[in-house]
Parts: C-alpha cells; sequence; structure tokens
C-alpha cells in the first residue's frame, strides 16, 4: 500500500491568477514562476519539522473574516521582521498572537481576493 509523505502543494481558484500571483510575489516574496506557481523546498533554513494538515468544522470561525474554504498556512522564519515588510507595504495585520500558542508565533493577513493566510513561526524546542 502507498503512504502519504506530505503535501506536495496547494492549489486554488483565482479571480485574476496572474494579479494574485504577483501579489504573493511583491508581497510575501514567493518565487512565482512564468507556470502561474512555485516550488518551495521543504529543506530550507528554518523550515519547520512538520506540515500540518487541519480539518475545520463548516461553520468555523478561525477563517474569519474570508469567506473562502481554505487557509494558507506560511512558515516565517522571523515573524517581526515579516510583519514590518507587510506593514511598509501597506498590507493590513489582522491579528497577532506571539505568547498563547505552544506552536510559535501566529499573525493573519488577507490576499487580495479574501483568503485568509495564516503565518507561524515554529516554536524552537529548548536546547
Amino acid at each position: 500500500m502507498g503512504h502519504i509523505t506530505g503535501v506536495g502543494g496547494i492549489f486554488f481558484k483565482a479571480k485574476d491568477p496572474k494579479a494574485l500571483g504577483a501579489w504573493y510575489r511583491d508581497t510575501l516574496g514567493i518565487d512565482i514562476q512564468s507556470w502561474g506557481g512555485a516550488a518551495l523546498p521543504t529543506d530550507a533554513p528554518g523550515h519547520p519539522s512538520v506540515t500540518v494538515f487541519g480539518l475545520f468544522a463548516q461553520d468555523t470561525k478561525y477563517f474569519d473574516p474570508s469567506t473562502r474554504e481554505l487557509m494558507i498556512n506560511f512558515a516565517v522564519d522571523d515573524m517581526d521582521a515579516m510583519i514590518a515588510t507587510l506593514e511598509a507595504k501597506g498590507v493590513k495585520v489582522l491579528g497577532r498572537d506571539d505568547t498563547g500558542d505552544p506552536n510559535g508565533r501566529f499573525a493573519w493577513i488577507m490576499d487580495p481576493e479574501g483568503t485568509k493566510i495564516e503565518l507561524w513561526q515554529e516554536k524552537k524546542a529548548a536546547k
């Protein structure tokens, strides 16, 4: 029997894929290629130890204010620097959780088409 070894990609529809791809490139620094996507290396320095696959109830409020059926979680290596970059680009930060979660630090933004994006800086294990 075959086994799942990880998430191979995130795919979703966009009203204007080229414009949205440009936003992800220019705002989040994702290297969007001419084919319309990016290959994010899983062995990048600072990459979290896991990729989370999470299912939420249909009536969850966690994705609010988005009305989309998905939320994207991007791992970041420096939450403070990322937030400063986003705010300098005029991106509204919906909220932050810098201390309340045992898994690390979180912040939330929306893309131009209404998809909520969760930024996550993994909490490193004590040495």
